[in-house]
């Protein structure tokens, strides 16, 4: 048995780490809690609330109930937006507690909101929280965890995600029959609650700490999670890509980092317009329109959201193993065949029987390939393919952008089955997950098994390297 510097045996560094990531993994279910609750709670919502009106003007019932919806998206893009600054500036560790009391406020605003104004402003407030867990949760998980396992690690995110929807799913069922949408919505301060009090007992990220002159701090940390070995190994490797100065936005546009750039924003955008949320925001109206009655397309959405935890299981048993591209590809082709399956079913005359049925499991299908694909890759990849300087700030843009598509396809969805019919429109999301699948192939690099550091250091030869052969090749011309 091994002990490291700080006392502790391998078993006892394997536990202390599997313990910080599932309690950092809780960012997550604050996400997919307040992605799936909604759903169910607005069905009572209009019942309680005239939503003809919003601060005395007169608006569209469904427009309103529109804004309700999309107000945690709006926060979500303004949390995302300010999370990476703050997670530079504050530390990863304390902008996950800023997250939770945020997430918290906002559930507590929305449970006893007396009108609809003030049920909107604790969605928008519930977003901001959840746009700060969306950053920040993969990026402290990756920077805390060995190499070898990272990609499992960060992968618990999603899972919660996951696990989350289906909570929230549960949740509604629960309360549907007294039309309780208070406790649906309200019950997000369970969650946030645990979150905060766990990570008052947890370190902050070695690299940040690193970063900020604390070396002893970062080693300490280190401890805890390496062996004694390692944790020199990886402190040189940190030493050699830390900056003295925190990078700005600017230095995304640096040629070096370009290149990942693009391929977070194309992984954000992607995740979001092969239409995986029109199945979590309208899967009861989808699977009622393949025949379904109403309590039993409530249970089918169930069904789903069971099959998004399962598969993502699944993912997070595999990345580690078969790397990050086969994982990504499998899923974006599967994907791209379900949705070509599901609108070739809705182009049929009528869903009823064996059609219905076939709808309904490549409906299901669709989300287990999503779930172990760009799921869980697009937050992996995001939090290792950025350097130290700029990381925090990268994955603060890429995840506005991810959101942005969130909100864009939620907002769009029905009026393009208004326009092109749902056959149309699933053909269309199906076009764009193999577009996604050509975009994965040519440009995601594998990131299985390396170091942060070392995929860093493979970035800045690569750029470099290929700078100083077009000047080599230019400037040899004898």
């Amino acid at each position: 048995m091994t002990v490291s510097q700080s006392g502790e045996s391998a078993d006892e560094r394997n536990s202390f780490i599997y313990v910080v990531a599932s309690l950092a993994a809780l960012n997550g279910l604050l996400f997919g809690f307040d992605t799936g609750v909604i759903s169910g709670a607005m069905l009572y919502v209009r019942e309680t609330f005239e939503l003809a009106t919003i601060l005395g003007y007169s608006m569209n019932p469904s427009y309103v109930e529109g804004i309700i919806v999309s107000g945690a998206m709006i926060g979500a893009i303004v949390g995302a937006g300010l999370g990476g600054r703050l997670a530079d500036r504050l530390g990863r560790r304390r902008l996950i507690l800023v997250g939770a009391v945020v997430f918290f406020a906002g559930s507590l605003i929305m449970a006893i909101a007396p009108t609809v104004e003030v049920l909107i402003l604790g969605r928008i407030v519930d977003g901001i929280g959840v746009g700060f867990a969306s950053v920040v949760g993969p990026l402290y998980i990756s920077e805390i965890s060995p190499p070898k396992i990272r990609g499992s690690l960060v992968s618990l995110n999603q899972l919660t995600i996951t696990s989350g929807i289906l909570i929230a799913y549960l949740v509604n069922y629960a309360f549907s029959s007294g039309g309780e949408w208070r406790w649906m919505l309200g019950l997000g301060m369970v969650p946030a609650a645990v979150l905060f009090a766990g990570m008052l007992f947890m370190p902050e990220s070695p690299r940040w700490l690193y970063e900020r002159g604390r070396e002893s701090d970062a080693r300490e940390v280190l401890s805890r999670t390496r062996s004694e070995g390692q944790v020199g190994d990886e402190l040189r490797e940190i030493k050699a890509t830390i900056r003295t100065e925190s990078g700005t936005l600017r230095d995304l546009l640096q040629p070096w980092v370009r290149p990942m750039l693009i391929v977070g924003v194309g992984l954000a955008v992607f995740q979001q317009v092969t239409g995986i949320n029109t199945v979590m925001y309208y899967a009861p109206t989808i699977l009622e329109s393949t025949g379904f009655a109403d309590t039993a397309s409530i249970l089918a959405t169930v069904g789903i959201g069971a099959v998004n935890v399962v598969m993502t299981v699944v993912a997070v048993l595999l990345i580690d193993r078969t790397g990050r591209r086969p994982l990504l590809l499998t899923g974006l082709a599967g994907m791209t065949g379900m949705l070509a399956v599901l609108g070739a079913a809705f182009y049929m005359p009528g869903l009823s029987g064996i059609i219905g049925w076939v709808a309904t499991g490549s409906l299901m299908l669709y989300v287990g390939f999503f779930a172990i694909g760009l799921g869980p890759v697009f937050w992996l990849m995001i939090s290792e393919i950025y350097p130290m300087e700029v990381r925090g700030r990268a994955m603060g843009v890429v995840t506005v952008l991810n959101w942005a598509g969130n909100l864009v396809v939620s907002l769009t969805f029905l009026r393009l089955v208004d326009v092109f019919g749902q056959s149309g429109t699933f053909w269309l999301y199906g076009a764009l997950s193999l577009l996604a699948l050509v975009f994965c192939y040519r440009l995601v690099p594998e990131t299985k098994g390396r170091s942060l550091e070392e995929i860093e250091s493979d970035l800045r030869e690569t750029a470099f390297g290929s700078e100083a052969e077009r000047t080599g090749a230019t400037g040899t011309d004898d």
